[in-house]
């Protein structure tokens, strides 16, 4: 069975916590952002070290592995959504399909390996570029493809929730 994609908003995370993973993005800066993703690469290594990591809870839901090559993606897209932003005035963000993603890098049968080290250096080449953003630069203004506005603030904190929200789908 093919895994149902979620065609949520999440961005209304930026507005209240996450009931699921207890996520509150309040008062999080991107120096702040950066120190957490520090600290969940650690706990994203174990995940690709656990014996499970291939197998899927269920054939709705997508295994340790495929979260993992998710947030491996997540990492490199919002580091360069942050560049953009950076860069140009009222950047403007092409459409990212996390399903037809995750089919085209055929997520289910990548190696845990190699996620592993493309993870760990996807995560610290964002945590780098979020603990660099000067503090001038936090208002700087980005639009997603659907309308949805961030400041480099609210999209550093939308993406962490990402990041550390998968990790409890994949507590186990």
């Amino acid at each position: 069975m093919a895994i149902t994609p979620d065609l949520k908003d999440w961005t209304w995370v930026l507005e209240r916590p996450c009931p699921e993973c207890g996520f509150d993005a309040d008062s999080l800066t991107p120096h702040g952002v950066a120190e957490r993703v520090d600290a969940a690469l650690p706990r994203w290594d174990a995940v690709l070290g656990r014996g499970d990591v291939c197998a899927r809870p269920d054939e709705s839901t997508w295994s340790p592995l495929e979260y993992a090559c998710h947030v491996r993606d997540v990492f490199e897209l919002f580091r360069l959504r942050l560049g953009l932003m950076l860069a140009e005035d009222g950047a403007r963000f092409d459409d990212w399909d996390q399903d037809a993603t995750a089919l085209e890098k055929d997520y289910a049968r990548a190696d845990p390996e190699t996620v592993r080290v493309q993870l760990a250096e996807q995560g610290a080449r964002a945590r780098d570029a979020f603990a660099s953003v000067p503090e001038d630069a936090f208002s700087r203004r980005g639009l997603r493809s659907n309308g949805s506005a961030f400041t480099v603030v609210t999209l550093a904190r939308y993406f962490l929730h990402d990041v550390e929200h998968h990790l409890h789908d994949v507590a186990g």
